[in-house]
């Protein structure tokens, strides 16, 4: 399987994931953020935002339906330690760590998403607000190109409560805020996306962490 984008961190492919697992061998910490089947990526967020105008992410399917829950599984099942942001919308094992992400919102949005784990420990809670041109570090706001996007920290939190960890893969990539999240502190990722237009905003995301290094 040839990459849509590789750098000596973060490795990006185009297509489904289930056709493209079978070419990644195991990894430490499974990450992502599934579709949920809640319509997201119907153009909700151009109804949305009082204060600024609203975003338009364009009209896409990919959020018409959940993922069978069969396909969760087979991916949970490759990395040793997983994270699942919507584990409350599938039929998941009981866990003692749920991570709990507090966005500080308002409107039709959640107060907080739920992500399930099979790590050990208890439930965390992280607090960052995320609410429409309103973000926690207003001095450093971060662009939102996706309509389920996480902010970076968000992210990076979700891994450092993994650790050790070295390989992650996230398989509904998104824009990659996964992978810039593990290349930020020094890990190996794997990211997977179906829509093109993702795969180069992601990696034009990585492509400018590697030239700030240099």
């Amino acid at each position: 399987m040839v990459p849509y984008y590789s750098d000596e961190s973060v490795t990006i492919y185009h297509g489904d994931c289930r056709d493209i697992l079978p070419s990644i061998g195991k990894v430490d910490l499974v990450l992502t953020d599934p579709p949920y089947g809640i319509g997201e990526a119907k153009g909700k967020n151009k109804s949305r935002g009082l204060l600024a105008q609203p975003k338009d992410y364009g009209v896409s399917a990919w959020d018409d339906a959940p993922i069978p829950w069969q396909t969760l599984e087979r991916l949970i099942a490759v990395g040793d330690k997983a994270i699942v942001f919507g584990g409350n919308f599938y039929p998941v094992p009981p866990s003692p760590c749920w991570l709990v992400w507090d966005k500080q919102i308002n409107g039709d949005f959640a107060d907080c998403e739920l992500a399930w784990t099979n790590l050990n420990g208890a439930v965390r809670r992280i607090v960052w607000m995320w609410n429409g041109m309103l973000q926690q570090d207003m001095k450093h706001k971060e662009y939102r190109w996706h309509p389920t996007q996480k902010p970076i920290p968000v992210m990076k939190w979700c891994i450092v409560q993994a650790e050790p960890c070295e390989t992650v893969l996230d398989p509904f990539m998104g824009s990659g805020t996964t992978l810039v999240a593990a290349k930020s502190l020094n890990k190996k990722a794997i990211g997977i996306e179906i829509e093109e237009r993702y795969c180069e905003i992601a990696a034009n995301r990585c492509r400018q962490m590697v030239l700030a290094l240099v």
